[in-house]
């Protein structure tokens, strides 16, 4: 029983800070922060700082209410995926503080639960949602065009100011204290891609089946406009590209 508890403690230790905000994770040596976020109701979509660049797959806008949930601090990690996988993926691999770049949706989901085998949790990918929630702020939004601010270079690495991926949580972080959700990498959520209804909804898990998979926030490939809390990609779900990248939720 002795040694089985010193394995364990080497693989995972979880604690909660002070505030009960934030949960911390340690998975064979490497730490991660999971931010938690209230529940709340919000418009979704192609609100009004949006407007003027707001494409046809924002709209119409419309209510989405969430229950409680949690998100990660940053973008998963060279350093983590490493920890889970036993290998490096990346194309900027020469930094382990920068996001895990190369991976398709189908890669984040061995990982995840490689990931939930090691802790006993249940991680997974944001839904889109979350993940627009999230990155306006959640109930502390203060109607920012980018994520943390209407000036991109603030918050974001993108075309403007970088040739390639950047080391996590160096630029502002948002009104949640959650970094780089404009910019850096592109993140896959959990959703097909499909169009948007005017209809409010709770929970929403997206389209039942599809051809895309949700990406957001931009990267450091493309130009301001690609880092709007509401602009949306997609991609096939087999397609890694050294712009696309993940955040967990839980």
């Amino acid at each position: 029983m002795k040694r089985l508890l010193l394995f364990f403690s080497l693989v995972l230790i979880t604690t909660v800070t002070a505030n009960a905000q934030n949960k911390t994770f340690k998975v064979n040596g490497i730490s991660f922060s999971m931010v938690k976020v209230k529940g709340g109701t919000f418009t979704m979509g192609a609100t009004g700082e949006q407007i003027g660049d707001a494409d046809d797959g924002e709209m119409p806008a419309h209510k989405v209410t969430l229950s409680n949930y949690y998100i990660g601090q940053t973008e998963v990690t060279q350093a983590l995926w490493q920890a889970v996988m036993g290998y490096n993926p990346s194309y900027f691999s020469d930094n382990n503080q920068r996001p895990v770049d190369h991976v398709n949706w189908d890669d984040c989901q061995e990982f995840i639960s490689k990931l939930n085998s090691l802790t006993g949790e249940h991680f997974r990918l944001p839904t889109e949602a979350e993940w627009e929630f999230a990155a306006r702020g959640g109930n502390k939004n203060k109607g920012y065009k980018y994520s943390g601010h209407d000036v991109p270079g603030r918050v974001a690495w993108f075309l403007a100011n970088i040739r390639g991926t950047s080391v996590v949580g160096q630029k502002d972080p948002n009104e949640l204290g959650i970094y780089d959700m404009s910019g850096n990498v592109w993140e896959w959520c959990t959703d097909w891609f499909g169009n948007y209804s005017s209809a409010s909804q709770t929970n929403p898990q997206g389209p039942s089946t599809g051809t895309y998979r949700v990406v957001r926030g931009g990267s450091w490939l493309n130009a301001a406009d690609c880092l709007r809390v509401s602009k949306r990609g997609g991609d096939y779900p087999n397609c890694g590209t050294y712009s696309n990248g993940f955040r967990l939720a839980l």
